[in-house]
């Protein structure tokens, strides 16, 4: 992982967390900037130039101080890695959704909450039997079925991924 600033070639990037003051966060996090977005570097910062995303459909210029506080990853760096349910996924470890299975109700369902390709789930707790799943995803907490997270297949995210 790295600074968004510290990116030297364009391309998909995984927003991984967002540093700064609380005000500075709530801005961002209105702007859409959240852990687990993708963007789109499509101009490195250099001392000429600054640095320019392309998120959610529109081009932006960030500036070198609020480019130092986004951590992001490159957002092929799990390729390599096989997919696991996201049921196996210990606690407290995060994954990124790769796909998901089953019948059509059922992945309507999961991905009308949120878990769509691409997505970072964290575990946060599981009930003391097991089931339900706790899950933090997109900034809310979420509880499913241990057998409906063994259908949405995920790539474990850790700190040390440098792609």
């Amino acid at each position: 992982m790295q600074a968004l600033l510290d990116t030297q070639q364009p391309g998909a990037y995984l927003l991984m967390s967002v540093g700064g003051s609380a005000a500075l966060r709530r801005h961002l996090a209105e702007m859409g900037l959240v852990a687990g977005k993708k963007l789109t570097v499509v101009q490195p910062a250099s001392k000429v130039t600054g640095l320019v995303i392309f998120f959610q459909g529109q081009r932006l210029a960030i500036s070198d101080e609020i480019a130092a506080l986004l951590v992001v990853r490159p957002f092929a760096a799990d390729a390599d890695k096989p997919a696991i349910p996201l049921a196996h996924l210990p606690i407290k470890r995060t994954g990124l959704v790769q796909k998901i299975q089953g019948d059509p109700p059922l992945r309507h369902r999961l991905m009308d909450m949120g878990l769509t390709k691409g997505t970072l789930v964290k575990i946060h707790q599981i009930a003391p039997l097991g089931d339900p799943i706790e899950l933090a995803v997109r900034g809310y907490k979420l509880s499913i079925r241990k057998q409906d997270a063994a259908h949405v297949l995920v790539t474990e995210v850790t700190a040390d991924d440098h792609g």
